[in-house]
């Protein structure tokens, strides 16, 4: 096969002219559809953009007759604006007239009246209030008078009415308070086991719950103590002890220290409950755990939770009476015998209480109605006088209080406080109706010749406390050393 170049060499000149115009007219051909085809592009390109243009004229032209509609708009809302000014004008114009004729009428009345009446307007008016003063004067002072016997006459009955309503929110059954607890015993075989050998039981009871054991009736143990609390604890942990039937001196200490702890969750419960009930929320733990003390506390041998209850449904219901503010009323009957738990520090109870809410930033308002709740202070609120009236109304009813069994308290707290404040005293329990003293004394810090001085110390100390005492007081001190250790096993 020869190349096409060379194909070409030996054709002839005329079969070369007639491939030439072949390639020619292919040539033509090829243009005219190029042409054709670029026509038709043309067109097309023509006819899109006459389109967008006949587009874009009508909403140009839509646009403009908007514009126009709403500028005509203006203008006619501008003429309108201008017409209501106008008619604004000639109404004032005209009302400014009419005043002015109106008043112009009026004095020309005043001047032909004074003339008629020859004084002046003042004057008439005067003579006119005289003579009506001088008419209403008795009745004024009749309807006074009336009023004041009528207000005599209801407000003792009224004042009654409140009360005795409020009362009726807070009534409320006492039962009377003694200082003795009693637990039975499956037989009487339980209390040669209490006692221990030796009495080193019975001994160890004692001393770890600062009670007295009375083991002298039959088929039960008399528990005896001023102190609600540790008598409380007291006879759960010897009712725990003889189901237990484990009576020994460590058992006890272990009963002993789990009752309390037992007490303590059952006071903050109790407190929590309370503060709920009166419709408080959110108090700090810390106060509510001290108002839970009040289950195991009375005062005249009344129970302070339930005092506290009756005492804050009076007030309430007081000061809803007197439009008073019910929230600080209700504060202030929580709190106002707060003081009475404070036992580290030494003042009444009132100031204790003062003290103690001013260091968690009560309202000014609750910390008078603690001060004043017995009129140690002036009344400085309405709120005030309603929390030292409910405090009256609970406390000083018949039967609610026993002032006996409180100052019975006071002295036995007296005689433990004595010994209390010496030197290496670790605990110190009045038992007996205060006439036996028992003293705990560290076994570190006092010695055996330590405690015949102590005893001696405590001896005169109470001698000076009290002048008259019915019986004698016999101080024990008691020193007590252990030695423990425990197997690896």
């Amino acid at each position: 096969m020869l190349p096409q170049f060379l194909k070409k060499l030996f054709l002839s000149k005329k079969e070369q002219e007639k491939e030439k115009q072949d390639e020619l007219i292919k040539v033509k051909q090829e243009s005219k559809e190029i042409i054709l085809k670029a026509n038709e592009e043309a067109l097309k390109i023509k006819q899109e953009a006459e389109r967008e243009a006949r587009k874009l004229t009508a909403d140009t032209l839509e646009v403009d007759k908007r514009l126009a509609r709403r500028e005509q708009q203006l203008e006619d809302k501008e003429n309108q604006l201008n017409k209501d000014k106008q008619n604004a004008e000639r109404e004032k114009q005209q009302t400014e007239q009419l005043k002015k004729e109106l008043e112009e009428k009026r004095e020309s009345i005043l001047q032909k009246l004074e003339k008629v009446a020859a004084m002046t307007k003042d004057q008439a008016r005067t003579l006119l209030l005289q003579g009506w003063e001088e008419k209403l004067k008795a009745e004024v002072a009749k309807r006074i008078k009336q009023a004041e016997e009528e207000i005599q006459q209801t407000k003792d009955e009224k004042a009654k009415e409140m009360l005795l309503d409020a009362m009726r929110y807070g009534a409320t059954d006492y039962v009377a308070e003694y200082t003795l607890s009693v637990v039975s015993l499956p037989s009487d075989d339980y209390k040669g086991r209490i006692i221990g050998k030796d009495g080193r039981n019975i001994r160890a009871f004692e001393l770890a719950t600062g009670v007295d054991v009375d083991l002298e009736e039959e088929g039960v143990i008399k528990i005896s103590s001023f102190d609600a609390t540790r008598r409380e604890i007291a006879r759960l942990s010897l009712e725990r002890l003889i189901k237990d039937g484990r009576i020994q001196p460590q058992r006890i200490e272990e009963i002993v220290h789990k009752t309390k702890e037992e007490i303590e969750k059952a006071i903050f419960k109790a407190g929590e409950e309370m503060v709920h009930k009166v419709g408080i929320y959110n108090l700090p733990p810390e106060i509510t755990r001290m108002l839970g003390r009040f289950k195991y506390r009375y005062s005249y041998g009344q129970n302070m939770i339930l005092h506290t209850l009756e005492e804050t449904r009076i007030g309430v219901a007081l000061a809803h009476e007197l439009k008073a503010d019910v929230n600080i009323v209700k504060l202030g009957c929580l709190l106002h015998d707060i003081g009475k738990i404070v036992a580290d520090k030494e003042g009444s109870h009132v100031d204790l209480g003062v003290e103690l809410v001013k260091k968690y930033r009560f309202p000014q308002k609750v910390i008078d109605c603690v001060a004043s709740h017995h009129e140690d202070v002036p009344f400085t609120s309405i709120e005030a006088v309603i929390v030292y009236i409910a405090d009256a109304v609970s406390g000083g009813r018949p039967g609610a209080r026993h002032e006996d069994l409180q100052e019975y308290i006071k002295r036995i707290k007296t005689i433990e406080d004595v010994a209390k404040t010496k030197k290496g005293v670790r605990d110190a329990y009045a038992l007996q109706a205060g006439r036996e003293l028992r003293v705990m004394v560290k076994a570190d810090e006092i010695s055996d010749d330590d405690m015949t001085v102590l005893a001696a110390k405590i001896k005169e100390e109470l001698e000076q406390k009290f002048e008259v005492f019915p019986g004698q007081i016999k101080i024990t001190i008691i020193r007590e050393s252990r030695a423990e250790a425990t197997t690896k096993i």
